[in-house]
């Protein structure tokens, strides 16, 4: 009798232990559900994506920091392009104005160069022709004296002091016999009819520095 009645009290702790454990793992299943659920991803909803919903503004952060950056770099390409265009045409204006600048020097030392060798070409020749003409003038000095001051028979005005041109068109003159000024024509026309051109040019020339 004893000895059913302490296997009746074993069968029953037995009985009320299996369902402790039981209540508790279910208890324990509940709470791994219920976790499972808290730790699952919010899913998408349509729309919602870019309201915070389910990471949506995190894409659309970054997509904004790319098209961004993107951005800046193009803005940062146009700027260099930029200032490289107006670099170059800064160098290239100096440069034209550079290449002016010496063409301009260039072409005023020609022109200096060529004005001093006219110059000396012409006193050259005037020293030649002075020389010339001075001997050309020995026949003449009886007439007009030897500065050239004199008035011819008394008539003819001075030649000093007269232009080289004006000397020059009227011993041409004389020479054609197209010129008779105050009734000389006749006696010039036989003092200058044996002279050239040059001759010519240089006596009067050398009668104009009187």
């Amino acid at each position: 009798m004893k000895k059913l009645t302490v296997l009746s009290m074993i069968a029953a702790a037995l009985l009320l232990t299996a369902c402790g454990d039981s209540a508790t793992g279910a208890e324990a299943k509940a709470a791994t559900e219920t976790k499972t659920e808290v730790a699952a991803p919010m899913k998408c909803e349509a729309g919602k994506c870019g309201e915070g919903k389910c990471g949506g503004d995190k894409k659309s952060a970054a997509t904004e920091a790319k098209e961004a950056a993107s951005t800046a770099v193009e803005k940062a390409t146009e700027a260099v392009k930029e200032t490289a265009s107006e670099a170059t045409e800064a160098v290239k204006e100096k440069a034209s104005s550079a290449v002016d600048s010496v063409k301009e020097t260039a072409t005023s030392a020609v022109d200096s160069v060529k004005s001093a060798a006219a110059s000396a070409t012409a006193a050259v020749t005037a020293a030649v022709d002075t020389g010339a003409g001075k001997a050309l003038y020995a026949k003449c000095a009886g007439c007009h004296g030897a500065d050239g001051k004199t008035k011819a028979m008394g008539k003819a005005a001075p030649v000093a002091g007269q232009s080289a041109a004006d000397l020059e068109a009227k011993l041409a003159g004389y020479k054609a016999g197209t010129v008779n000024a105050v009734g000389m024509g006749m006696l010039m026309k036989g003092q200058v009819a044996s002279m050239s051109d040059e001759d010519i040019k240089a006596v009067s020339a050398y009668m104009a520095g009187l």
